[in-house]
């Protein structure tokens, strides 16, 4: 039934927050926070909340990690390619990472590696490359000059498929800083579907669950729960008998007291107290801001979260404070002061891929042991990878390449244990099975039964969610 407030029509309850807030009496007193939108509430027969339907975990390690040194290594390239690594044996065979992800080569049966991601035309740049990848979409959008509003996976997803337990649909954690430079310039408005489907962002390098007195965001502080409980109170009792006893006044009341149950429901806020978990968990996942992050994602998924984005941040090196929280990954080496790229500094792989290794093992396993990889998509991704030649500058790293890199799918029905596409052989370019933003994007939707080919309508404008198909290879 459709029910109309403020001139809104509430089709299947489907609430953004302002009308969820108005209905349950809190007025406008919360209205400037973004990123939040409810569904409805699902109960089983015993009157109990249950889990949400499909959640996402998407692990963005900005700054664009070395395919060749992670995850499509050429061990039988020139030393000047291949780098000092090698690769370790894992539960798959013919499945090659790095030799540090000694944990993860535990779980390669539970993923599909995707080795032949790339970006069409020669984006290089941060900005765009996370544009494109974050939209779904190939455009030289800073070159053309074309505007471009197109929202993120997060917001879509916020959209059509709203958390029906939780105040917040789509959250990120850790904004990513250095702004033009690495942050995409969408990730805080929800592009043209307004700033209601924006992610809400959770913590920075000076507050994040790695740390003793993190704080949540402010979006779960309610004020004075007496106070707002007296506001219930009130509005019941302003609704006429005669209005109760309508079909529209009833639908009314049950808005309301939804609005209110979602309001201050306390698992939202609860996901947020890491003291909750066991020690040992806390340590499997890694006492750094990534484990930290993985696993506070894991709890805001369980308490009904539909994307969480989480920056891939490993932390600071003891010795080596100059990396930002933004892009552990941007390994350029000397010629841009960062230090050797195979070192143990904060833009090193020695010092970053260990803490991936623990943070990510330590979630797949997790969700796998809860019970919750079938309803929940993991997805592992860089912007762009690196350029297969180690650049000759002192201390060695490499740069920016979108022509080829490499990502991780589980969950959702993903494949575990395969490998889609292919690299040369020096992993400088696709040989076969590309996989562009547009394809990356649409089988995300497809896992998450989001709608592909609903017209997404802004001002009288019909857009596709994507014009990407699905890759069905990449389900079991």
């Amino acid at each position: 039934m459709n029910i109309i407030i403020e001139g809104h029509i509430m089709q299947n309850y489907k609430l953004n927050r302002r009308q969820a807030l108005l209905a349950a009496g809190m007025g406008t007193t919360a209205l400037g926070m973004p990123g939040t939108v409810m569904g409805t509430d699902q109960r089983d027969t015993s009157g109990n909340p249950v889990r949400s339907e499909k959640s996402c975990i998407f692990i963005l390690l900005c700054g664009g990690p070395s395919h060749v040194d992670t995850w499509d290594m050429k061990p039988d390239a020139p030393d000047t390619i291949r780098g000092p690594y090698r690769p370790v044996s894992t539960k798959v065979p013919g499945m090659r990472i790095n030799e540090m992800h000694t944990e993860l080569a535990k779980h390669t049966d539970k993923f599909t590696l995707i080795n032949s991601m790339q970006h069409p035309g020669a984006i290089s740049n941060h900005f765009d490359a996370m544009h494109n990848l974050l939209s779904g979409q190939s455009l030289k959008r800073v070159q053309q000059g074309v505007p471009d509003d197109q929202p993120y996976l997060g917001s879509f997803v916020a959209k059509h498929s709203p958390s029906t337990r939780n105040i917040v649909s789509n959250a990120w954690l850790i904004k990513c800083v250095g702004a033009p430079v690495f942050c995409a310039p969408n990730i805080g408005i929800g592009g043209y579907l307004g700033s209601a489907y924006a992610p809400v962002f959770v913590g920075s390098e000076k507050n994040h669950p790695a740390m003793e007195n993190f704080e949540p965001p402010q979006i779960y502080d309610l004020g004075d729960p007496a106070r707002l409980a007296k506001r219930r109170t009130l509005l019941g009792d302003l609704e006429s008998n005669i209005l109760r006893e309508s079909p529209i006044g009833k639908d009314w009341s049950n808005l309301r007291e939804m609005g209110y149950e979602a309001m201050t429901r306390s698992e939202g806020r609860e996901a947020f107290e890491m003291d909750r978990e066991p020690g040992k968990v806390r340590d499997r996942y890694g006492r750094h801001p990534l484990g930290q992050n993985l696993l506070l994602a894991r709890r805001m998924v369980e308490a009904g979260v539909r994307f969480v984005t989480v920056n891939g941040w490993t932390g600071q090196a003891p010795h080596d404070t100059k990396g930002p929280p933004s892009s552990s990954w941007d390994m350029h080496g000397g010629n841009m002061g960062m230090g050797n790229a195979f070192g143990s500094g904060s833009y090193g792989m020695n010092f970053c891929l260990p803490r991936l290794d623990q943070a990510l093992s330590a979630l797949l396993g997790d969700l796998h042991d809860r019970g919750m990889l079938d309803n929940t998509l993991v997805v592992v991704t860089g912007e762009f990878g690196r350029t297969p030649k180690i650049l000759t500058q002192q201390p060695p790293g490499r740069q920016h390449w979108p022509k080829c890199f490499s990502s991780i799918m589980a969950g959702c029905g993903i494949a575990g244990g395969q490998v889609y596409g292919k690299t040369d052989r020096l992993a400088g370019y696709v040989a076969n099975n590309p996989v562009r933003p547009e394809e990356f994007s649409a089988s995300i939707y497809h896992a998450l039964d989001i709608p592909l080919n609903e017209p997404q309508n802004n001002t009288g404008i019909s857009r596709p969610i994507t014009t990407g198909k699905p890759i069905l290879d990449l389900f079991s």
